[in-house]
């Protein structure tokens, strides 16, 4: 099942609703940030905050955003479908840091009456990776994401960690980015990976070929397509070469979308392992 279209309004009402609702919230801090995080920032639906370790020889500088949703609230994965927020991380502009990367952990499908949403139910911890960020001029990144119960409201705050001239990594502090970091999805083994992929007549579903591990259970696919679109609903069946195979209905696309020279990501999950990997279309 495509999430884009499970709502009863577009990714362009979405945006007005966001821009009309950034004035509807303020934030606050709350609680004091360890050596090297940010204060939380706190609104309606929960709360985040962001923690940087120190630099490494090279510049990298690894990180993690927190976010903390209330009970009964939901934040997003990187790809919600145009139903909901997808979260963003970036340097206020003039940085000299980048953000070169941002990692997710395995997301749930969450259904609620009608409505269908890919993303977090519980605390869930995004793993960062900044290059050139200075740890003794203190570091601010905007973050940007959704948090959702009956309503949805975004939740934006500028994060700021102080200078840290020790350059000495807090322990607590280390132990959360490097678990987050363990959390996100690995990509292609030789024991499980995509052996080839292509979208049948009409661009109505995708068949996906699969090497799996020896004895894994049935797979479940998170593919995330167009921005705005991911597929959750896949049928497994077995290969005349042993391989798994997935099919994925694909549902409406963007008009005129052209599949040549598109990249679209997928996400596999079996039993306790899962891989993460691009599907290129010539």
């Amino acid at each position: 099942m495509s999430c884009s279209h499970l709502r009863g309004f577009s990714r362009s009402s979405r945006a007005s609703v966001v821009a009309a609702a950034l004035g509807l919230f303020s934030l606050a801090s709350a609680m004091p940030a360890l050596a090297a995080s940010s204060d939380w920032a706190v609104n309606e639906g929960g709360r985040m905050r962001l923690i940087l370790l120190p630099p490494e020889a090279d510049g990298t500088r690894h990180g993690a955003l927190v976010i903390e949703p209330k009970p009964g609230w939901i934040t997003y994965w990187k790809e919600p479908g145009d139903v909901g927020i997808p979260p963003a991380i970036t340097p206020q502009p003039g940085a000299s840091y980048t953000v070169e990367l941002i990692g997710f952990p395995v997301p749930k499908v969450l259904s609620n009456d009608e409505m269908t949403d890919v993303g977090y139910d519980q605390p869930v911890t995004l793993p960062l990776r900044l290059k050139n960020a200075p740890d003794d001029t203190g570091v601010t990144l905007s973050a940007f994401v959704g948090v959702c119960q009956n309503i949805c409201i975004p939740f934006q705050a500028d994060l700021s960690v102080p200078p840290d001239a020790d350059g000495i990594a807090n322990a607590v502090e280390t132990a959360l980015v490097r678990s987050a970091q363990a959390q996100v999805p690995p990509g292609p083994s030789p024991d499980f990976h995509v052996i080839d992929h292509q979208l049948g007549a009409g661009h109505r579903e995708l068949v996906v070929r699969l090497k799996m591990p020896a004895g894994a259970d049935s797979p479940k696919a998170f593919v995330s397509g167009p921005s705005g679109h991911v597929f959750v609903d896949s049928v497994a069946s077995r290969g005349a070469d042993g391989e798994t195979i997935l099919t994925l209905p694909i549902g409406k696309l963007p008009k005129k979308y052209k599949i040549a020279g598109k990249h679209w990501g997928i996400l596999v999950i079996s039993g306790d392992r899962a891989m993460e990997t691009t599907l290129a279309f010539d």
